[in-house]
């Protein structure tokens, strides 16, 4: 499958011909300042939780492309009420099938409000499966146990995890986890936005070598095949 980074947590996925995008934090990000939102094509936005470096530029995107927004209940309520026509709501627990797949919610180990504080509901994750592959992505997490049932859910092409540290996983956790989920396959996002999440990338693909695994780190706007 072929997977754009868009800096932080954001990034897409190609299938079935359709365009995924996940937790679009980009105009805010000084890292990804190259990146034109309106150049970026979503035929479904798929939102792990409500803080704002993860839905800022969601309504742009979704009312630029006519794409379905996916989240948790109370996302579902505050995106209906910022102008977005095509809202889906996915609880953890719940699941969905589109045309291009299945997708599942799971729960995530993370606190979630909106940017005036209010609650956004519970933090989640994406099991995704498609003809042309099946990811996880964990969202904004804690390593736990919950991850032991992912491989029930689908046989994993690879997974999405945070590896800054200090709010979520770092790479020692992401390591375990990707061993929870039975994967040799890691997209790292979440790390080098803001300056408590900054990693050194060269230790953190040498611990994911050394456990026998491989992590994925692409420059923001770049494309790689997974």
């Amino acid at each position: 499958m072929k997977i754009t980074y868009y800096g932080h947590s954001s990034f897409s996925v190609l299938a079935g011909n359709k365009h995924l995008l996940f937790d679009p934090y980009i105009t805010g990000n000084d890292l990804a300042k190259h990146i034109n939102i309106n150049d970026i094509k979503a035929d479904y936005i798929f939102v792990s939780h409500g803080h704002f470096d993860h839905i800022l530029d969601v309504v742009a995107i979704a009312n630029n492309n006519g794409a379905t927004v996916v989240g948790g209940f109370e996302l579902y309520d505050y995106f209906s009420k910022q102008g977005v026509k095509n809202i889906q709501p996915l609880n953890p627990g719940g699941k969905v099938i589109y045309d291009f797949g299945t997708v599942k919610s799971v729960a995530a180990q993370h606190s979630s409000s909106f940017p005036d504080g209010s609650y956004a509901g519970t933090a989640s994750g994406f099991v995704v499966k498609t003809n042309d592959g099946n990811f996880y992505y964990s969202g904004d997490t804690a390593l736990t146990l919950d991850m032991t049932l992912i491989p029930k859910f689908a046989t994993l092409d690879f997974a999405v995890f945070p590896i800054g540290d200090m709010l979520t996983m770092g790479v020692e956790e992401a390591i375990e986890a990707a061993q929870f989920v039975k994967t040799n396959k890691v997209l790292g996002v979440h790390y080098n936005t803001f300056g408590f999440i900054k990693i050194d990338k060269d230790e953190a693909t040498k611990q994911f070598e050394n456990a026998g695994l491989t992590l994925y780190l692409p420059e923001i706007g770049e494309t790689i095949d997974i």
